[in-house]
């Protein structure tokens, strides 16, 4: 007669005790993910309340949607969802391709003592702190001493305070960011270009194909589903500017064009103890930030065949 077959719990409980090095190893990984990401959603709820530190979480009145209307009827609200937007587009115009033509770039270079040197410099300025980037563009951007300023003078034109003008901020921001990660960021890239098969390139070059067109119909090709991916994380991140360069370099004259929601939350939750506000901000970023990774996703999955999940 034939046995019947473990079931389900039974299977897995064996699964586990014959891998139980490995889920220990995952542990503390689990652990963090549950108290510094789940835990926290508990508090979410204050944006639908009239939170009171002094009543708490659960002790607080239910309002409502009155934080939300308050927000999309705020003037600076909206002012910093439209700079968030804009920002964000803009570093991912021109910042996302930067990578990819790095990586491109660093894949052709055959001399191994240049080609480590220069991906040294660029991967460099990721390890810095942001404090550090900020003062760096602080000085640079001077007006008295900063190094673009005596490059203006010396070309006869008068010195500009950069960091106080609105229509400066963005591309001194963007700039800054650019030159901070993309060197770092084209690593990823690298480690695609370096799966790609060699017999793709032996094959074209006997056919007589020069470096430009094994870039063009080998290379690029080949990484594709890395950029189509890396580019649905960043589209997920639209709203997620980078906050603390923002609010090291920013100040109350740029606030038109550099007011982010991130700053907006900062300002109304921790320094105007506005909490139920800022958290119906938060909430807002969050769910606007789900709605872009799943429709990109979507997209990708649809035309390109390649996505997350």
């Amino acid at each position: 007669m034939q046995t019947s077959s473990p079931n389900k719990v039974e299977r897995i409980w064996r699964h586990l005790r014959s891998n139980w090095q490995v889920y220990a190893m995952l542990a503390p990984t689990i652990i963090w993910f549950l108290v510094f990401n789940y835990k926290p959603m508990y508090g979410l709820q204050i944006a639908f309340k009239d939170y009171s530190i002094f009543r708490g979480i659960d002790g607080s009145p239910w309002v409502g949607l009155e934080h939300f209307d308050t927000l999309f009827n705020s003037d600076q609200f909206l002012r910093a969802l439209k700079n968030t937007f804009m920002i964000s587009m803009l570093s991912l115009i021109f910042g996302f391709p930067v990578p990819i033509l790095l990586a491109l770039m660093f894949n052709e270079i055959t001399h191994h003592v240049f080609k480590r040197t220069a991906q040294t410099i660029v991967y460099l300025p990721h390890f810095i702190s942001t404090v550090i980037i900020a003062g760096i563009v602080i000085t640079a951007f001077s007006p008295s001493a900063g190094i673009v300023n005596a490059l203006l003078e010396w070309l006869g034109i008068d010195p500009i305070y950069f960091l106080i003008k609105p229509e400066w901020f963005r591309p001194i921001y963007i700039g800054s960011g650019i030159w901070q990660e993309a060197g770092f960021s084209s690593i990823v890239f690298l480690a695609a270009i370096a799966g790609v098969n060699p017999s793709l390139y032996e094959s074209a070059v006997v056919d007589g194909a020069s470096r430009w067109q094994m870039m063009w119909k080998i290379t690029l090709p080949s990484i594709l589903p890395t950029i189509i991916i890396m580019l649905i994380i960043r589209i997920g991140n639209l709203l997620e500017v980078g906050f603390e360069l923002i609010i090291l370099l920013y100040q109350p004259a740029t606030y038109e064009t550099a007011d982010v929601i991130n700053t907006l939350i900062y300002r109304q939750g921790i320094q105007g103890a506005q909490y139920d506000l800022a958290a119906a901000a938060g909430l807002f970023n969050a769910v606007v930030a789900f709605v872009l990774v799943m429709t990109a996703n979507t997209i990708s999955k649809r035309y390109s065949r390649t996505s997350l999940w």
